[in-house]
């Protein structure tokens, strides 16, 4: 009488269990219509799910983990574009064997297939090892090939990994592939420091000590499987206030770098940073298109919360200014960062561009060229660099030359640049100073025919050269 009795205490325990455990199908929506969301569970099928979960007279983990799984599967099939397979291990063999491949695709994705689920849960008894590994290495051949899916494990568990590997690797291994996204790991009635440490580097880990606790778990997995969520990105300035904008942005999966979304961040109607709806399963990184450009932290979104990805921002102008009438034609500046060989931009001259706040390098493609120093860019200040415009120098060659110019500085003669010996007719642009052009007529054979020939660019003149 005892024993019926205990037996119908947790058949009605599981019973009322599985009423509550998702909300009814009407209220469940998949976030990501058009897209095929595949839910592969990895159900541990050894023999320690016998246990009892929770105090004594609970449920089996066992039975806890079917009837949960069958009332969510049932639940979920009326859901468009979602389809779910089921991979168990450590069911074949006796714990004796020691069996590390025992593990098996029971149902594989498909439309309609809640019965089969269903059937094959009911025939299937615990019994031997844990091999995880093997089983996410595995679980790769199970999701059909399709670029645009959502590939989703979630790993159901009572014991650490007993087979050689390590389930973290191949999870990492398997997201950077694009595979799989990053799974789900359900504890279950074993909350140590070794199965969390192993667990949680695999995947989002959950511990569930009861079955109640169980329950609640799986309607969050649910619930992330089938909803995005919101997020802000604030770009910081030097105060650590979101206050700059306007700013190509490119969001990242962090574990296998793949392109989410691309965006220019914006201000909404109340001056706020502008909501996006995200992915909760994904890992994420952010790339702020500045100059340079700024990367995040890696980000785990929480579903069901308005969360925040932070960007040290903090932006300043550079203005290139030259006046006059004489100019280069499309004049540009090779920017680099302060005292690295790092380029971050070619800026034309007469515009005005946005940097991250500290001291850079200029380079100005003039005749001759230009070098600025450590020139530096505030927060929300405009920094000016202005240069004489140039004058034009009209070349003139009677005979094919070989030479070159030099520009006399502080008594000294530094080259500019080499002359086209055959053209004899040249114009061009150059700085105002004083130089000098060493040549020879090509066909002579001897230095001592070497020439020099000195002149002056003065700004807006133009300055004739005849060799």
């Amino acid at each position: 009488m005892k024993s019926w009795l205990n037996s119908a205490l947790k058949s009605l325990a599981i019973a009322l269990l599985a009423m509550a455990v998702l909300p009814a199908s009407a209220q469940i929506k998949n976030a990501f219509p058009g897209r095929k969301t595949r839910i592969l569970f990895l159900l541990d099928g050894s023999g320690s799910m016998l246990a009892e979960m929770g105090p004594s007279g609970s449920p089996s983990r066992w039975a806890t983990a079917v009837t949960l799984l069958n009332r969510m599967v049932d639940t979920i099939r009326y859901v468009s574009d979602v389809e779910v397979g089921l991979r168990v291990f450590g069911h074949n063999q006796p714990n004796e064997k020691r069996d590390c491949s025992d593990t098996r695709l029971e149902v594989p994705f498909g439309p309609n297939n809640h019965k089969q689920f269903v059937g094959r849960l009911k025939q299937i008894k615990p019994l031997g090892y844990t091999s995880i590994t093997q089983s996410l290495l595995a679980s790769a051949k199970d999701f059909p090939e399709d670029p645009t899916a959502r590939n989703i494990i979630i790993i159901i568990t009572d014991g650490v990994e007993e087979c050689p590997g390590d389930p973290c690797q191949v999870s990492e291994a398997l997201q950077k592939k694009g595979i799989i996204l990053r799974p789900f790991v359900v504890g279950l009635g074993t909350d140590n420091e070794a199965f969390r440490k192993q667990y949680s580097c695999a995947g989002r880990y959950f511990n569930a000590e009861t079955p109640q606790q169980f329950q609640k778990i799986i309607g969050v997995i649910v619930n992330q499987a089938l909803n995005n969520t919101t997020v802000q990105i604030n770009l910081l300035d030097n105060q650590l206030s979101p206050r700059e904008t306007d700013v190509p942005l490119t969001i990242l999966d962090a574990d296998n770098g793949a392109v989410v979304e691309n965006v220019i961040h914006t201000f909404n109607g109340k001056g706020l940073p502008d909501t996006l709806y995200l992915d909760p399963i994904r890992r994420y990184r952010v790339v702020a298109h500045t100059l340079p450009p700024v990367t995040s932290e890696i980000t785990e979104v929480v579903a069901g919360r308005h969360n925040v990805i932070p960007i040290n921002t903090p932006q300043g102008s550079l203005f290139l200014k030259m006046g006059g009438i004489t100019r280069y034609p499309r004049l540009q500046a090779i920017v680099r960062q302060g005292n690295t060989l790092q380029t971050v931009n070619a800026q034309e001259f007469n515009t005005v561009d946005k940097y991250i706040t500290g001291n850079y390098d200029l380079e100005i493609l003039t005749i001759p060229r230009l070098y600025f120093k450590n020139i530096g860019i505030k927060q929300n200040q405009t920094t000016t660099v202005e240069i004489p415009n140039p004058g034009l120098v009209q070349l003139g060659l009677s005979k094919d030359i070989v030479g070159s110019i030099f520009q006399k500085t502080d008594g000294k003669l530094e080259w500019v640049m080499d002359i086209i010996g055959n053209n004899p007719k040249q114009l061009f642009n150059m700085q105002p100073g004083e130089y000098h052009v060493v040549y020879r007529i090509a066909g002579e054979t001897r230095t001592l025919y070497s020439k020099t020939k000195t002149f002056k660019v003065t700004s807006g003149t133009t300055t004739q050269v005849v060799l």
